[in-house]
């Protein structure tokens, strides 16, 4: 009796649930991937001698909005964009927030696939997050990981912290930045940003609902609208006598450094060397807390601000005007 030889299974019969799942989000999601090919002029660049460089992007809309990092087109005399169909674009920069690290720009296409998104106030720390970009100039490289954190904070180029940062260990490295970080529906919940240098598995990125809200703002204005007061400043400790006369809450406050002719502040006689402790009813630990308060409604309506200045605590009204960014 001749022996029947069993059958050899398909390499597809024995992919596991997390194959599947990584493959088919790759499949479905990488043409809503681009790169991005920036030219400087020389001396403009981030590094010294650099007038080139390239990164990633996803489509919002399918009429060729596209998103990105502000640190991937910022200073940029020229914006090109390939996808993975062999279509180049030149590209136009609508808008950019260097706060959020978020830019919108817009090539001339009517039917470029676009990716879904997500909303990052629902996801979990341990789920599978699957990033897409160009890493170093290999197009369309796919990696795995998990969501490591939430609600981490990063410290933008210019300064300010990003909140609700989405921290993954799915593998990140120069070029992937701007490219989507997506949950296992393929929807995007997240925009790669950073990597910590020296470290590994340890990448950021923007959460989705921050993006959306910046890229809303990027179309309607070309800038996201925030609120100023004219002030630097600088976090500093409060006495523990100043705390225990004033009743104050909080260990530090914000410092006046300067105050900037013609500003909300100069207006209403904000001196250097005052010490905010108080912003409209809330109380501010530092520059970041006054960052935070400093949003677009704020523009143009009164608010009281606390101080101590030389011994005494005063409150003062002021009318913060829109930041030049």
């Amino acid at each position: 009796m001749t022996a029947v030889a069993a059958p050899v299974p398909d390499d597809a019969d024995l992919l596991d649930v997390y194959s599947r799942t990584v493959t088919g989000v790759a499949e479905a999601a990488t043409a809503a991937v681009v790169a991005i090919h920036t030219r400087r002029a020389p001396g403009s660049g981030q590094q010294r001698g650099q007038t080139s460089g390239s990164a990633s992007g996803f489509v919002l809309t399918p009429d060729g909005l596209i998103l990105t990092n502000s640190h991937v087109v910022h200073a940029a005399g020229a914006l090109r964009v390939a996808t993975v169909r062999g279509e180049e674009y030149d590209a136009d920069l609508v808008g950019e927030d260097p706060h959020t690290d978020t830019a919108l720009i817009r090539v001339a296409a009517s039917s470029m696939p676009a990716a879904p998104l997500g909303a990052s106030r629902a996801l979990k720390v341990g789920q599978l997050v699957i990033a897409i970009g160009n890493p170093l100039g290999f197009d369309c490289t796919v990696t795995a990981g998990v969501i490591s954190a939430l609600g981490r904070s990063l410290r933008a180029s210019s300064g300010r912290l990003i909140e609700d940062v989405v921290q993954t260990d799915a593998a990140l490295n120069p070029g992937n930045s701007g490219g989507p970080l997506m949950d296992s529906r393929g929807r995007v919940i997240g925009m790669n940003t950073a990597i910590i240098a020296g470290a590994q598995g340890i990448c950021f990125a923007i959460a989705i609902d921050t993006v959306q809200r910046v890229a809303l703002e990027l179309l309607r204005h070309g800038r996201v609208r925030r609120a100023s007061i004219g002030i630097g400043g600088q976090t500093t400790p409060i006495p523990q006598r100043l705390r225990r006369h004033f009743e104050l809450p909080q260990s530090s406050g914000v410092r006046v450094l300067n105050v900037l002719d013609g500003s909300a502040a100069a207006t209403a006689q904000i001196e250097c060397g005052d010490l905010l402790v108080r912003f409209d009813g809330y109380w501010i630990a530092g520059v970041d807390d006054l960052h935070r308060l400093l949003i677009d409604s704020r523009i143009g309506a009164p608010a009281t601000l606390e101080l101590v200045r030389r011994g005494r605590r005063l409150s003062i009204e002021v009318i913060p005007g829109e930041i030049a960014d």
